[in-house]
């Protein structure tokens, strides 16, 4: 038994162990699937675009731009809660995207604002939009030079965000079915994979593409040593007798703001926590297991190659963090103010 947040019990007793019975028909499958919307993108009025925040329509690039031709371009995915009671935006994490977008950028030779103007960036961005929803911010460094060479030095640098309304990414609490992959992550020796960089998604998309062929919500990708790596655009924790498993690092694996999260949380609740490998073979027999990140937020996986995971229903300790996180951003836990930025919309 544990204590949450809110001071309420939670009852961390593992889901039924093992592999998923057999004997279910296959229909129940079927009814669990559960597949991101494809929900047409409502982009907001205003984005920022070559030092300037312009209506949208505006920031647009060339055909003939570097990072169209050679991917060379690093991007960020930024979350922002709205609260109808105080009429303000919670951006979650800002500080912390700001500088991994600014290490990514790092990679390509990208040159970006400092923090502290970047931050001013979004405040002012989205005061100009002053959505009263949630929301999601896509800033985007590239490299925006016409040069015909996949050269990085010297190729002049671009900057943009813009803003899109974005609730749940995924549809429903039922929890996702997903595949192991025949696609394996890039490594980091290719394209570092603990940076966001735009041309090493075509790794994800070819996953994630298999996935949904086959009638599948998601994949989850194996790194070059067969060992689980993460989704394809999402980190993945696992649970076996009451212990929550993350893949390390050095994985091959995006270093997670919402990784880090959840690792932070788990350990104020006194879960224990281990990031170390994980065998595909585990995935079968875990208790739990869940995707998070800024898109997925906390998302549970019911079903792993039509293997049910615990009972197939959202585990205990899945929907105790998932409660934490949502207090959060709701404004309603205190215990995690610093983790947010206030934008008052009015």
């Amino acid at each position: 038994m544990l204590k949450d947040y809110a001071g309420q019990v939670c009852n961390l007793a593992p889901n039924v162990q093992g592999p998923a019975p057999h004997n279910l028909p296959q229909d129940v499958f079927a009814q669990s699937m559960v597949y991101d919307r494809l929900m047409k993108v409502e982009t907001l009025a205003y984005a920022y675009f070559e030092d300037n925040i312009v209506p949208f329509a505006e920031a647009s690039v060339s055909v003939a731009t570097h990072a169209l031709q050679y991917g060379t371009g690093v991007f960020g995915g930024i979350r922002g809660y709205y609260n109808v009671d105080d009429q303000a935006i919670r951006i979650f994490r800002l500080e912390d995207h700001i500088k991994r977008l600014r290490n990514s950028s790092g990679f390509l030779r990208i040159a970006v604002p400092d923090a502290e103007s970047f931050k001013a960036i979004f405040i002012e961005l989205t005061k100009r939009n002053a959505p009263h929803k949630n929301v999601y911010y896509r800033p985007f460094a590239y490299k925006a030079g016409f040069d015909l060479t996949p050269s990085l030095a010297n190729i002049k640098d671009g900057l943009a965000i813009y803003m899109i309304g974005l609730e749940d990414f995924y549809s429903s609490d039922k929890g996702l079915s997903v595949m192991v992959s025949s696609w394996r992550r890039i490594s980091d020796s290719i394209i570092p994979a603990r940076g966001k960089v735009s041309g090493g998604y075509v790794n994800a998309s070819l996953a994630k593409d298999d996935a949904r062929q086959a009638g599948f919500d998601e994949a989850i990708l194996l790194n070059d040593k067969g060992k689980v790596s993460e989704g394809s655009a999402a980190n993945i924790f696992m649970v076996r007798d009451g212990v929550l498993i993350t893949p390390p690092v050095y994985a091959d694996v995006l270093e997670g703001i919402m990784r880090r999260s959840v690792l932070k949380m788990a350990a104020d609740m006194n879960i224990e926590t281990l990031e170390r490998e994980i065998d595909r073979s585990e995935l079968y027999i875990a208790d739990e297991l869940f995707f998070c990140g800024t898109g997925a937020q906390i998302t549970p996986i019911a079903q792993v190659d039509k293997r049910f995971v615990g009972d197939g229903t959202v585990g205990k300790l899945t929907k105790c963090l998932r409660d934490c996180f949502f207090s959060i951003v709701q404004g309603k836990n205190t215990q995690y103010e610093a983790w947010t930025t206030r934008v008052d919309i009015g």
